[in-house]
């Protein structure tokens, strides 16, 4: 029996066709008719037409409030809870999980004109994310090492930050999170070398399960010259200890 995606895919032919849908169902076929993946924490902005994002919140608007009557909660006669659904839907598409529905920011590149090759260290940047597995907060930070050449791409100091933040907002894991900013930052700036630490806190562990209130997670991507010279990647990890201790 053909699965709902493949069936979608051979009825419907036309934008016309696909108005009759909702506007979830509509992004979804498009993504699936171009081969492409959309897991919690790619973003799917190529998808998304104008104004499907304001019909998205609504449709997640209704579903939320379907949710908070399956948790037994009286919207209605609760003055705390009315109009709940309406936040958290505003709150995913728009804020925290808004890395996934908009394109990325316009970063502008310099050439490289005094041929800088020194290391740079951008941070602590804060990170606010969500992780895929229970959507509780992620809150952290992260230190970008870079090392450009000649033939490398100068962005502004704001831009690490706007980059970092189009990544990290979105549901996801930490490990993967790191090689995303790390793709991004290669495909920019083209340097000999980049590292980038994060750490951060985990909801939920806090939260829920253990409630470990100590824990936090810290891992790193380290290519080029980071990976292949051991004492520019001793420096890098010095100077951000430094700056983390001060």
């Amino acid at each position: 029996m053909p699965d709902k995606n493949t069936t979608m895919t051979r009825l419907l032919r036309s934008e016309d066709d696909l108005a009759e849908l909702p506007v979830s169902e509509r992004i979804r076929y498009r993504l699936v008719g171009a081969d492409c993946r959309y897991h919690a924490n790619d973003n799917i902005a190529d998808f998304v037409r104008p104004g499907e994002l304001e019909q998205l919140k609504e449709e997640v608007r209704v579903k939320m409030q379907d949710v908070l009557r399956a948790l037994v909660i009286d919207t209605d006669g609760d003055h705390n809870s009315h109009g709940t659904a309406e936040r958290v839907a505003r709150m995913f598409i728009d804020e925290v999980f808004r890395g996934r529905y908009v394109s990325a920011p316009k970063v502008t590149e310099f050439p490289n004109a005094s041929r800088l090759n020194e290391l740079m260290i951008v941070g602590p940047i804060s990170v606010r994310s969500a992780c895929s597995h229970h959507l509780c907060p992620i809150l952290g930070r992260v230190w970008i090492g870079i090392l450009p050449n000649e033939h490398s791409n100068l962005i502004g100091l704001s831009k690490y930050a706007r980059l970092t933040d189009w990544v990290m907002t979105r549901p996801q894991i930490q490990e993967e999170a790191v090689v995303m900013l790390a793709d991004a930052l290669q495909e920019r700036v083209k340097p000999d070398g980049l590292a980038i630490v994060m750490e951060a806190d985990h909801f939920c562990m806090h939260w829920r399960g253990v409630k470990d209130d100590d824990s936090a997670m810290t891992n790193s991507v380290m290519r080029g010259a980071f990976l292949k010279n051991p004492h520019l990647r001793r420096e890098f990890l010095s100077l951000l200890s430094k700056k983390s201790a001060s």
